[in-house]
């Protein structure tokens, strides 16, 4: 089974997206920010991270940064709001693989997660 990590300051969107996931035979796992992400991510086998951009304690961009330099093959889809173009393009450079915007559309949702997989 596919394990991914859902990373979302907010619990309602984290919820949201594990449900898509669960729905869909992933194995799905929770953090509520970077640096959840970074400790959980080091802990876990994770297929995929799929990562919110603005969150406290550190942002979805360093979290990329630190996770990629931890493990160079992760594969990680930022999740952005309308007009944080020049944020999702700084993740896309610290090695995120793709990107979806909120309000999340389900169907863009797998497509990005197929492409990120293989």
């Amino acid at each position: 089974m596919t394990k991914v990590l859902v990373v979302d300051d907010a619990s309602f969107m984290r919820m949201r997206m594990s449900k898509l996931l669960t729905e869909n035979n992933f194995e799905v796992h929770e953090a509520e920010n970077g640096l959840d992400a970074f400790n959980k991510y080091k802990e876990g086998q994770y297929d995929l991270v799929i990562m919110d951009i603005t969150m406290p304690v550190m942002d979805g961009i360093e979290a990329v940064q630190k996770i990629v330099e931890y493990d160079p093959e992760a594969k990680i889809i930022m999740c952005s709001a309308l007009g944080q173009q020049q944020m999702v393009i700084e993740a896309l450079q610290a090695g995120a693989k793709d990107f979806i915007v909120k309000p999340f559309q389900p169907d863009r949702i797998m497509e990005s997660i197929k492409r990120v997989l293989g």
